[in-house]
Order: structure tokens, then C-alpha cells, then sequence
């Protein structure tokens, strides 16, 4: 496979150049560089002054995204690291200030086909769900050493699943009898604790997907993350720099909402998006992936 195709449709990516206007010499933060996929159209209006940092925690999307702006005429620095060490990261490469922060906070339709992240309950994988493989603990290693009460908790707090007790319970039962290895095998849990079977299911979603959810939050610090970097965000922004931020999910989306209103409150942020921005149905038919996606942008006063 030619590695400067771009695999991984990203989201509202015209939508988000349409919204933001760079000046020709700008810094702008990727905070998930992903493929490159926004960075490449947002860096395709940027001169050899501007620079674009890309950030992000799997090691092969850095690698990918490298290949992906070559012909860009903007200096390109990408690093593996997860953006709440944002700060930290821009001050180790002299910069002080950048006009746009983006992050686009989900998981890749690349990783999600890649076995080495266990992310997928469509394929049988092994149970992992690390984006970033310096991260020592599983998702294996929660669903089989936590306590029945813990894994309800998280599973209700992360994934939203008023099931998540009988989840839970019967995720320990089947433990019991052998250890759960592979994402095959808990979605297959999941289906038999909501007394459902591939072929019977009407939902919607799948069983398992507010699991999956859950267990991905908790392995790699999610939310964690995102608020360290919504907190560093208005000492790193210039005077009308931008933040925007794609979320796939409430629990995201009720963080950024929150954050952009607390800081227009305090007259640091001026809120663009009064409510957030979702794909056109047109988008949705090429890209599925996106139907859950918002697009939320502030502007530093």
C-alpha cells in the first residue's frame, strides 16, 4: 500500500476550514495528528514561515502523518506524545504561543481495523484498547481483575450503560471459567448478558459498543487527558487564536461545552459555534464514522 494515501476519512475538515482562517505565517497545534488528514488542508493555505506541531500518542499514525505533509511548504514537527502534555511539548520546541489548537478526539477507522489495539467488537482481537503502547495497563487487565462493582461503576460512568450491572456480573461469572483474552469474547458476553444474539438484535448500536466505549475511556485517561488539555489551552493561544475541538460522544462534548462556557463567562473566550457544528447527511453517506462527531470552536479575546 502506497503509505502517503490517506486511509482514515477525517471529519468536517471542510467545515473547519471554512470556520478558521490562519494568517499565511501561523502556528497551529494538531493535537491528533492522526493521518495528517487536517493538517493537510489547513496547512495548504500557510507559507514556509508557519509551522504546524502535530501530536500524537500511536506511534504509526506519527509515522504515517510524516509521509502524508512532506509537500507541505510549512515547517512540520510531529511528536509522540499525548496532548495534555501539550505545554510541556511547545515550550521543549521555543514556542510560546500558536493561533489554532485542534483536536480530534476519536479513535481512527485505521486503528479500529488494526488488531494490535484490540478496539474492534466486530472483529476478534486481543483485548488491549492502548492507542499508546507505553501505557502498561489493558483493557484485558481491567475486565479481569476488577471487582464486579468497580467494572459496574465504570462501565455505567464511561459508557453510559444503564445495563452495566448485569454487564458487569456477567462478565465475572464467565471469568470465572476462564479468562477473557479477546475482544471476541466480550462482546459475545455482552449480547448474552442483554439476552441477545448476533441475528436477534434490533438496537441500533451494537450491545457491546457502550462497553467497548468504557473500557477504551479507562485504559488510555480519556477524559483525563482532555481536560489537562482544555486547561493549558488559553495560556498557549494568541490574542483571536482558535480552539476547536471534535468530539464523538456526550461525555467529550459536555467537557468542551462546559470549558468554552467558563472561559467566555471569564471574558477569556469568545464561543464561534453557539451550538455545535455536525455533518451534512451528504458527509454522513461517505464517511459513517462521522455521524456522531461535533465540532465545537472558541476564539481568545
Amino acid at each position: 500500500m502506497d503509505g502517503s494515501i490517506i486511509e482514515h476519512t477525517p471529519v468536517l475538515t471542510g467545515t473547519l476550514a471554512e470556520q478558521i482562517k490562519l494568517p499565511s505565517d501561523g502556528v497551529m497545534v494538531d493535537a491528533t495528528i492522526g493521518q495528517g488528514g487536517h493538517s493537510l488542508l489547513l496547512g495548504k493555505t500557510l507559507g514556509p514561515e508557519a509551522v504546524i506541531v502535530g501530536l500524537d500518542v500511536d506511534i504509526n499514525a506519527v509515522r504515517r502523518a510524516q509521509i502524508n505533509l512532506r509537500g507541505l511548504a510549512c515547517k512540520v514537527i510531529l511528536l509522540h506524545s499525548n496532548f495534555s502534555r501539550i505545554s510541556e511539548q511547545l515550550h521543549k520546541q521555543g514556542i510560546k504561543k500558536v493561533d489554532l489548537i485542534l483536536a480530534d478526539l476519536g479513535v481512527s477507522s485505521v486503528q479500529l481495523a488494526d488488531a494490535e489495539f484490540g478496539l474492534s467488537f466486530r472483529t476478534n482481537m486481543p483485548l488491549d484498547m492502548r492507542i499508546d503502547k507505553r501505557l502498561k495497563r489493558t483493557a484485558a487487565d481491567i475486565v479481569n481483575k476488577s471487582d464486579e462493582k468497580s467494572l459496574a461503576d465504570l462501565i455505567y460512568s464511561f459508557g453510559q450503560d444503564r445495563a452495566s450491572r448485569r454487564i458487569a456480573r456477567f462478565i465475572v461469572r464467565q471469568r470465572e471459567i476462564e479468562p477473557i483474552k479477546t475482544t471476541g469474547q466480550l462482546a459475545q458476553i455482552v449480547c448474552k448478558a442483554f439476552g441477545k444474539t448476533k441475528r436477534g438484535r434490533r438496537s441500533r448500536i451494537h450491545p457491546a459498543t457502550r462497553t467497548f466505549q468504557a473500557l477504551r475511556i479507562a485504559v488510555n485517561d480519556e477524559l483525563e487527558n482532555l481536560k489537562k488539555l482544555l486547561a493549558s489551552a488559553p495560556d498557549l493561544l494568541n490574542k483571536n487564536g482558535y480552539i476547536a475541538v471534535i468530539s464523538f460522544h456526550s461525555l467529550e462534548d459536555r467537557l468542551v461545552k462546559n470549558d468554552f462556557r467558563q472561559n467566555e463567562k471569564s471574558g477569556i473566550y469568545r464561543i464561534v459555534t453557539k451550538k455545535p457544528i455536525m455533518p451534512t447527511r451528504e458527509e454522513i453517506k461517505e464517511n459513517r464514522r462521522s455521524r456522531s462527531a461535533k465540532l465545537r470552536i472558541a476564539q481568545k479575546q
